[in-house]
């Protein structure tokens, strides 16, 4: 665990082309070796559903010739953003003359050592590395053990990847035991060993972790969502055409997913138009089991028959399962989002421009959409080529977490002998002139 450290030291010395060359490599690796991974995945799948796992985390645990593919060109996305102004390591953000011969530069840094925990989705592991290598940071990573095979190839490969560039391949490290995970969090600060830790899976695997870390006593942060409790609202103004492609896609697309619809907020007036009964009827068709919301119950009775009532308003059901209610108005599905809600992501369907205005600022989530699937949050989607992770959290990074999320800053002070003694005494003054940025 102390190499990771030293190889971050590494890291941080190489050079911004160095490591796109690393992660470029992995991606063309991914291809080449693509019959290998599936066969490795394919017995990872075998014994997960002997061991009865559940639909949604083998859903998450398949691999696929298109998922392979977009994974590459996602690290491709990653190679070119570590090059670019933001995404580059020692960038200058703030340039400023405090006096003469005292210039003070503000700029982008590492975070150090990640420890990155997951469950089921081995292609995590890829990402996160592509992420960790791009930003200059040292990766440990735990993989859920339904993964195992499939992880233990793609390790390999992301270290043929890194020794291609001439980069130490201690930078990704791989836990295989939860010990090795109970030592960072036991002492991972106190001994200087990991500096963030990212859990990414279901939401009882996420706050098992915050659990875990808040009874160790760590101080080491946790970044990562609790829940993806994601909402539609269809409004008055919505055109029917679009609410039914947008409803589909963000429940059907990826039922299994985090930004996956898991309540319909629909507009009162549409129990005239009958939009929500086409709603509902067109989500039956495509295999969605319905829960009736209490005011479904209350309003719609004929609709509402034969439906189950939802368990509770906040229900994150990461299948083809979905709770529908009716709302009074657009201030009644924002303070139902703020109440029950997960400030993951949530969209609005509407032709009404000032509504949808309104929507997007009044509604307090990571991603806010209009008149688009839930499914867009996603780092690859938003050009991020992947992400470690979708923050719901309000500090640091929010949202899909990319390059610039695992980046921090650092002050560099270029002097020439001076001291602040100086400028107490009055023998010189600040300028305080902010520069241009070349």
């Amino acid at each position: 665990m102390f190499i990771a450290r030293e190889a971050n030291v590494k890291l941080h010395t190489s050079t911004a082309e160095t490591r796109a060359k690393a992660i470029n490599n992995l991606a063309s690796l991914l291809i080449q070796n693509q019959a290998d991974i599936l066969s490795e995945n394919t017995r990872d799948i075998r014994t997960a559903e002997s061991m009865g796992v559940q639909k949604s985390l083998l859903a998450r645990l398949k691999l696929t010739p298109s998922k392979i593919l977009t994974l590459s060109d996602g690290l491709r996305q990653i190679a070119t953003g570590c090059l670019t102004k933001k995404g580059h390591v020692g960038c200058v953000l703030e340039r400023t003359k405090l006096a003469n011969n005292l210039m003070l530069e503000k700029v982008t840094a590492p975070i150090g050592v990640l420890m990155v925990i997951f469950e089921s989705r081995p292609d995590c592991l890829p990402q996160v590395a592509a992420l960790s290598i791009a930003t200059a940071n040292s990766l440990l990573a735990k993989p859920g053990s339904e993964a195992v095979h499939s992880v233990r190839l793609l390790h390999q490969l992301i270290g043929e990847a890194l020794v291609s560039a001439n980069l130490p391949v201690t930078a990704v490290g791989l836990f295989t035991s939860r010990k090795d995970v109970q030592y960072v969090l036991n002492c991972g600060q106190s001994e200087n060993l990991v500096d963030l830790i990212i859990p990414r899976g279901s939401p009882t695997m996420i706050q098992s972790v915050r659990r875990a870390v808040s009874e160790a006593g760590s101080a080491v942060p946790v970044l990562g969502h609790g829940a993806g409790v994601c909402h539609v609202y269809v409004d008055e103004a919505a055109d029917p055409e679009k609410a039914i492609r947008v409803v589909q896609d963000s429940k059907c697309d990826y039922p299994a997913a985090c930004n996956s619809m898991e309540t319909l907020l629909v507009h009162k007036s549409h129990l005239v138009t009958g939009l929500l009964e086409r709603l509902c009827k067109h989500m039956k068709a495509n295999g969605v089991e319905l829960f009736g919301g209490r005011s479904l119950f209350r309003l719609a009775p004929n609709l509402s028959e034969g439906m189950k009532p939802a368990v509770g308003p906040s229900v994150e059901y990461g299948d083809l399962k979905c709770t529908v209610d009716v709302v009074e108005n657009m201030d009644h599905a924002i303070s139902h989002i703020a109440e029950h809600g997960s400030a993951h992501t949530e969209a609005i369907v509407t032709e009404n421009p000032q509504t949808a205005e309104e929507f997007l600022q009044k509604t307090d989530s990571a991603c806010v959409f209009h008149n688009t699937s839930t499914r867009f949050a996603d780092g690859y989607r938003f050009g991020l080529g992947a992400e470690v992770g979708i923050n719901t959290g309000r500090i640091h990074s929010r949202g899909p977490v990319g390059i610039e999320g695992l980046l921090t800053t650092k002050w560099i002070l270029r002097g020439n002998g001076q001291c602040v003694s100086d400028f107490t005494a009055g023998n010189q003054k600040f300028i305080h002139e902010r520069l241009p940025i070349s």
